[in-house]
């Protein structure tokens, strides 16, 4: 028994000394050693949609054809496509609508190209990625201490009665409760300040660079939702230079508080609001837009319907684009 003793005691001892060794040549503590953590790793932000859109544009589009235009601390790819004339009747900037960009197939592309040859010079450009269309992050309301206590949590021990502890933590529950809902409504508010912000500050660029350009007469048309933003520009902004505004096939944002039926009807500037009558929900919200024009007096607002083509998307294009040549210059239309 002794001779066992003696072999297995300095056996234990040294397992004993060896971790506290390791430790001390490290020069940690067994708390410290335990309080660490990995250094956080910084990651870069992830490049918005719009961005990469117009990098890949950057390779299928004519270097000639891009212009990179700056808004505020933003730049952009606008495409820019002069007039096949010596006398231009003007500028035709054209806004893409949410997801589109600005050479999309439908609408925005075969109309920047056609109105060349019809003697406008055609600017067009994307919107960039809204924050009112990104998901909102929930706020978390501080737990009560009740809560705290269930998860474990110490709460400090006062010497007050119960009931005064249960209104004290009714109070702090609804003061977070009040706190969350104010911090949630108004996130959607000033997420859409800061997406008109840029947008307009876009717009505005766009329009200066068709002024250096010396277009005499600018028009603005807006495809889907860049119609709810072209209309929403001249509205809040009312620049000077622009003398018309097209919409084709408009669409209201979801998270928009008014909508193009109370917006469109009263700019001071011509509008032509066309629209697919074949499309039963485009049309219900076209009706809207006319009935309210119809309450105004001198209203310069007037709708254009369209036919839908399926399966012959260049006779669709071709129908619109002469359209809209036919309101701008109803004398030149062949």
């Amino acid at each position: 028994m002794f001779a066992l003793y003696r072999t297995t005691l300095p056996a234990l001892c040294l397992s004993l000394i060896l971790p506290c060794t390791a430790q001390a040549a490290a020069g940690e503590t067994p708390e410290a050693a335990a309080d660490s953590k990995p250094a956080a790793v910084e990651r870069q932000p992830l490049a918005e949609r719009s961005q990469e859109d117009a990098l890949a544009l950057e390779r299928q589009v004519p270097q000639a054809e891009q212009q990179t235009l700056q808004a505020g601390s933003d730049s952009f790819l606008a495409l820019w496509k002069p007039a096949n004339t010596a006398e231009p009747e003007g500028a035709l900037i054209i806004l893409a609508g949410a997801g589109e960009n600005a050479d999309w197939p439908k609408t925005v592309g075969p109309l920047r190209r056609k109105f060349p040859d019809a003697g406008w010079h055609s600017l067009s450009l994307a919107l960039p990625d809204l924050l009112t269309n990104s998901p909102q992050a929930r706020v978390e309301a501080a737990p009560a201490p009740a809560q705290k206590a269930e998860q474990g949590e110490s709460a400090p021990v006062k010497d007050t009665p119960a009931n005064a502890n249960a209104s004290i933590e009714q109070a702090t529950a609804a003061e977070n409760d009040n706190s969350e809902s104010v911090e949630q409504a108004k996130a959607p508010v000033e997420n859409d300040k800061a997406d008109a912000e840029r947008i307009f500050n876009r717009l505005d660029a766009a329009v200066a660079y068709a002024q250096q350009q010396n277009a005499r007469s600018i028009v603005l048309l807006g495809n889907g939702s860049g119609a709810y933003w072209a209309a929403r520009y001249l509205s809040e902004r009312q620049p000077a230079q622009v003398q018309k505004l097209v919409m084709v096939a408009a669409q209201t944002p979801t998270q928009a508080e008014h909508g193009l039926d109370s917006l469109a009807p009263t700019l001071k500037v011509p509008t032509a609001d066309f629209f697919y009558a074949t499309l039963p929900q485009a049309k219900r919200a076209a009706e809207q837009r006319l009935q309210a024009s119809k309450r105004l007096k001198d209203a310069n607002y007037r709708q254009v319907s369209l036919t839908a083509v399926p399966g012959n998307s260049a006779a669709e294009q071709e129908q619109l684009f002469r359209r809209i040549r036919g309101w701008l210059s109803p004398e030149k239309l062949d």
